[in-house]
């Protein structure tokens, strides 16, 4: 016998659930939009447990990562290979957010039933263990099935301590370190098989360079989960992450940070970049979230351009200001809108922007009205609209939760595409009409077309990268029913499937439904594409596609704080302007007393 084959086996399989369509069948594709960074994390950390034998020499670790937006997940299938394996077994149902948690569920009582144990981490069990006095029916439920729930961070070995425990089939109800989140400098490289990567749109992969937020918006989770103390990853942490993935063949990333711009080392992040880059003639090239601030630090926008990151995710949230101090986003100042996004188009990156709907002093008209300012006055190329949902682990929830106030009691519905409360001005009806209108308006062929024209006049503008992004959003939000983050091409649904306590639907019925929905579908995409392209092959043969201009693009407006809609229109709109004003003022004092 050879030294493997007298090894007993240890299997750990890593689950990242999907969530379910409105119809109860999971959401999957042939190729879905983005990589789970929380497997990439949970993949690496469980490789280091792999290199360091922490359950011993003799045991052999076995990895097995399923990302379940664009693989289908048989746990029949996984239960069988473990038993002809032989061995023990850990299922982990790893980055649970709110909305996935009943799909993960569903599939832990599978596994349960056949004698395998199972644990789910991820935001809903660590923002409802931070934010609540007790933990919710949901989770009482699965832990009855015998599920354990693990609640923080996996790193400073938190992860070996469960592969422990599992193997010692001594697993624990809850494991829960909320109140010490971990330094994540040094630690393992997150990383997934390059398998999962191709199955993404663009062939992304995903990683972190720091948790934890100091602001206070409170429909945010990330501040209750990760802590409102800044922890960071170092320059060399973020060159082997580069190095260990350009390995395989990776050269395109997410990086997750929910704003770059907040991380302290932001500058040696990017020189370390720019190295690999300009140095080495590595061709990499990033995606990152930011704040509507950080055109205001010295070189920030630059070097990002020149360390390949060509789209930025801004986290706009809303255009009038009484509705951002009510959310508690007093960082974001809708003054500084313009300038921000003119100098990212300068620079040539693809501007995303977060754009919530359902604020308290929100009505139908003023959101339509809002979004009609924002495509006349601001250079913006995506818009992505979130209905205001108060999501576990956030001050919102918090707050209704102890009020006792309605709020839905199906979490699949926690996506964000749903509406899951009622809003104080608007029925629910209105607050969901609003919510498509507002999509119908920005992506209306005439919008999409000067997005396109916009592009087209800048010499880094690649209005092509623009046309493929806004058709995705588009055809995503039109004809998939699903919101664009969590789209992909060619949806793939399978009967036996559906959701837990739904009725398992004739094959007669099932089948024939199915074919035709993409049928219809990809009818309807090349019918769009068809008219679309057009458009976009025109824009760009035009001979004056350089001199093309709109209000948007002027970068110094004669008295734009009086002629502007988005200061006179908007809630608070003056208010805004008044201090910043003021501001202007003491800083012009300050510089004159420290010249004179």
């Amino acid at each position: 016998m050879t030294a493997s084959t007298e090894k007993s086996i240890f299997h750990v399989v890593m689950i990242k659930p999907t969530h379910y369509d409105d119809d109860g069948y999971p959401i999957q594709w042939l190729r879905s939009a983005i990589p789970s960074n929380t497997l990439a994390c949970l993949n690496g950390l469980s490789m280091d447990c792999q290199d360091r034998a922490v359950l011993g020499e003799d045991v052999d670790v076995r990895l097995h990562t399923y990302d379940e937006t664009n693989k289908r997940v048989k746990p029949q299938r996984i239960i069988n290979m473990i038993r002809r394996a032989g061995g023990k077994a850990l299922i982990a149902l790893v980055g649970v957010q709110s909305n996935q948690f009943p799909r993960a569920v569903d599939l832990g009582r599978v596994f349960r039933e056949a004698g395998l144990q199972v644990a789910i981490g991820g935001f809903h069990v660590s923002g409802c263990m931070s934010m609540l006095p007790e933990m919710p029916d949901d989770m009482k439920e699965a832990q009855a099935l015998g599920i354990s729930f693990f609640a923080g961070e996996a790193e400073d070995d938190r992860l070996g301590d469960v592969f422990r425990d599992a193997w010692n089939e001594d697993l624990k109800p809850l494991y829960n370190f909320m109140n010490a989140l971990p330094n994540i400098q040094g630690e393992p490289t997150p990383i997934l098989p390059e398998k999962h990567i191709r199955l993404t749109a663009g062939s992304h992969s995903s990683f972190d360079l720091g948790r934890g937020c100091p602001f206070q918006c409170s429909f945010c989770t990330i501040i209750n989960v990760q802590g409102r103390k800044s922890r960071f990853r170092s320059a060399d942490d973020l060159e082997r992450i580069i190095r260990d993935n350009y390995e395989q063949g990776i050269n395109r990333f997410f990086i997750t940070d929910d704003n770059f711009a907040r991380n302290k080392d932001w500058e040696a992040f990017f020189d370390r970049l720019i190295a690999l880059r300009e140095g080495e003639g590595l061709d990499i090239k990033f995606i990152i979230q930011v704040d509507t601030l950080c055109h205001n630090i010295k070189n920030f926008i630059e070097k990002a351009a020149r360390a390949g990151v060509n789209r930025v995710f801004i986290g706009l949230e809303n255009i009038n200001p009484d509705n951002l101090l009510a959310a508690k986003k007093r960082q974001n100042k809708i003054t500084e809108y313009r300038t921000m996004l003119q100098k990212w188009r300068e620079h040539g990156a693809t501007t995303y922007a977060g754009y919530i709907l359902g604020f308290p002093g929100d009505t139908k008209e003023s959101i339509l009205r809002d979004i009609e300012i924002i495509k006349r006055e601001l250079p913006l190329d995506l818009l992505e609209f979130f209905f205001l949902t108060p999501l576990p682990g956030s001050e919102d929830h918090q707050k209704l939760w102890h009020a006792g106030t309605w709020m839905d009691p199906d979490l699949n519905k926690y996506d964000l595409n749903h509406r899951v409360s009622h809003h104080p001005k608007m029925s629910d009806e209105e607050w969901e009409d609003a919510y498509r209108a507002a999509w119908d308006s920005y992506y209306s062929f005439e919008h999409m077309e000067t997005v396109l024209r916009r592009a087209a006049a800048h010499k880094r503008g690649r209005p092509g990268n623009k046309f493929f992004l806004m058709l995705w959003f588009y055809l995503m939000v039109r004809y998939e029913g699903v919101h664009p983050l969590e789209g992909g091409y060619f949806r793939l649904k399978f009967r036996k499937d559906r959701r837990h306590g739904l009725p398992l639907e004739n094959p007669i019925v099932f089948y024939p439904r199915y074919v035709g929905e993409i049928i219809a579908k990809h009818y309807q995409f090349a019918r769009i594409i068809a008219r679309l392209r057009p458009i976009y092959r025109r824009i760009k043969n035009s001979p004056d596609r350089w001199s093309y201009t709109d209000l948007a693009l002027t970068e110094a407006v004669e008295d734009e704080f009086e002629t502007l809609d988005m200061f006179n229109k908007t809630m608070g709109g003056d208010s805004a302007v008044a201090l910043k004003r003021q501001h202007d003022e003491i800083r012009e004092k300050t510089r004159a007393a420290a010249a004179g």
